[in-house]
């Protein structure tokens, strides 16, 4: 039987690295936006998502570019206009995360429900430590 070229198990596999990339929130996010719009400027990226600052946004866009999962265009404008718009390769990913948020917003109010009976068993046996 012949051994696969790639396994996530193992911890020298490069798809570890690939994991690390699309399993990242901020990643997820900046898939998720320019998925809806063609193209986007740097701008319009951060003012959309809520909470991520220059640096993250920077850093997370160059490592999708890295990855061929996003293409930067740079125009000669005073001020310099950047637009990013995903690649074939980000689409297709693109459509991935569109599954797993529509796997999130289906299944909130079970996952919210979970945690609240879990935080209250928490509480139940912090309280039942306390009183032994």
């Amino acid at each position: 039987m012949e051994t696969p070229r790639w396994d996530m198990l193992k911890q020298q596999c490069p798809t570890r690295q690939v994991l690390t990339r699309i399993a990242d929130k901020w990643t997820m996010l900046v898939i998720t936006l320019l998925s809806e719009d063609e193209k986007l400027r740097f701008s319009e990226i951060r003012r959309q998502i809520e909470g991520i600052s220059q640096k993250m946004l920077t850093q997370t866009l160059r490592g999708l570019e890295r990855d061929g999962l996003v293409t930067r265009t740079v125009y000669p404008t005073v001020p310099v206009t950047v637009e990013y718009r995903l690649t074939d390769l980000g689409r297709s990913l693109g459509e991935t995360v569109g599954a797993i948020r529509s796997w999130a917003y289906a299944n909130m109010d079970e996952i919210e429900s979970a945690r609240e009976h879990y935080d209250a068993g928490s509480r139940s046996s912090v309280a039942a430590l306390n009183a032994a």
